[in-house]
């Protein structure tokens, strides 16, 4: 019977590592394969590898609290770690339904959380340190984002823009006396470190990923001691990589094709600062949904460079009616800071980027950004409530 349950929990664990390959490579990658940077097979391939490593260096960390931290294993019977994964592997699917990606992290501890409830055997310390920045990573990665989106974004453009030539990034050159690798015929410097930077970001939020979302399919296991770290971190990890050979390439397509209304550059600096608050909870052991970050990231550069456009087009009015003492030389404000983020396509990455008055609903949705944040923090709702009834009131797991 034992061995019937723990390969229940296995598979379960093995669904849940699939549907993490599944969803987040198209986050890591999406923006590398839009722009025709990687191909679908080679950011599988990274994405399998920098998640790996992810969970298996800074990732220890986060199983550690999620699987005995937050409710003292003992307390994590194989029922019980096979309904916390029941309940994770759920709120992927309701997601998926509804359109809207869920926090696997945030699942995951409220369902622990509902066992400990149930069992009164909460750690109250480590939960509220938990929740504590649940609260301030969002309001972190919004502030960043928009200073940046406010006042940094048109520099940054500047900096980034690329023109992707035509032929080979790369080629060998065997004219000397060795064979070594080269600049492709059309390719500049600029264009190959830039090349070379979405993938890194790729890369980065890929490890990210795998440190904060590792956990979510092998703590309960590994709390309860039916499985040995290491074990869960290659199958976890291997689970990870069929997801992203597989079920992934749909996902890849969604994020290139929605690169017309969120640029490159809005799509690195978002994966920068959400990867990179990730990675500093993942080490602190903090189970954080990178989701939410990403999310509030988004909507912080999106309002960001709403403001910056709201104030431009106000001086421009200043001055159309013309009041005493300013100059046209007095308000030298970058107009390339326009591209769409999340509006309907209608125009293309480059007719967008030179519109000097955009649409400022096309920047930031806060109706669409309420209804996402309400959704994503209400599957995790559900499903602590349900563990909770489940544990107190089902005999076989309470």
């Amino acid at each position: 019977m034992v061995e019937i349950l723990f390969l229940v929990g296995l598979a379960v664990a093995i669904f849940v590592g699939f549907n993490v390959g599944g969803s987040n490579t198209g986050v890591a990658f999406g923006p590398a394969v839009g722009s025709q940077t990687i191909s679908k097979l080679g950011a599988a391939a990274l994405m399998s590898i920098c998640a790996l490593v992810g969970g298996w260096t800074v990732g220890r960390n986060v199983i550690n609290t999620m699987g005995g931290e937050i409710v003292p294993s003992r307390f994590f019977t194989l029922e019980a770690s096979i309904a916390i994964l029941f309940f994770i592997g759920l709120a992927l699917f309701l997601s998926n339904i509804v359109g809207v990606p869920a926090s696997t992290s945030m699942t995951g501890v409220g369902t622990i959380a509902g066992l400990g409830l149930a069992t009164d055997a909460l750690n109250w310390g480590v939960m509220g340190r938990i929740v504590s920045w649940w609260l301030v990573s969002p309001v972190i990665a919004f502030w960043v984002s928009a200073i940046i989106g406010r006042y940094w974004y048109p520099i940054l453009l500047d900096w980034f823009a690329i023109t992707q030539s035509k032929g080979a990034l790369v080629q060998i050159d065997r004219s000397g006396w060795t064979v070594r690798p080269a600049l492709g015929p059309n390719t500049t410097m600029r264009e190959f470190t830039g090349t070379l930077l979405v993938i890194v970001v790729g890369c980065y939020t890929a490890f990210s990923a795998g440190a904060s979302n590792m956990a979510n399919a092998i703590a309960p296991l590994v709390g309860s001691g039916a499985m040995e770290m290491n074990y869960g971190i290659l199958i976890t990890g291997s689970a990870i990589a069929v997801g992203a050979f597989t079920i992934a390439r749909r996902t890849l397509d969604t994020m290139g094709n929605e690169l017309t209304d969120m640029p490159l550059l809005a799509a690195l600096i978002v994966a920068v600062v959400s990867s990179t608050l990730i990675t500093i909870l993942s080490e602190l052991g903090i189970p954080a949904s990178i989701v939410i970050v990403s999310t509030m990231s988004i909507v912080g550069l999106g309002w960001g460079r709403a403001t910056r456009v709201k104030e431009y087009t106000r001086r421009s009015t200043m001055i159309e009616e013309g009041p005493p003492g300013i100059t046209s030389g007095a308000l030298a404000v970058d107009t390339a800071d326009t591209p769409m983020i999340d509006k309907a396509r209608r125009k293309s990455t480059s007719e967008v980027d030179n519109n000097p008055y955009p649409d400022i609903d096309s920047l930031y949705e806060p109706w669409t950004t309420a209804r996402v944040i309400t959704m994503q923090n209400i599957v995790p709702g559900i499903a602590t409530v349900s563990a909770y009834l489940l544990f107190e009131f089902v005999p076989l797991f309470s």
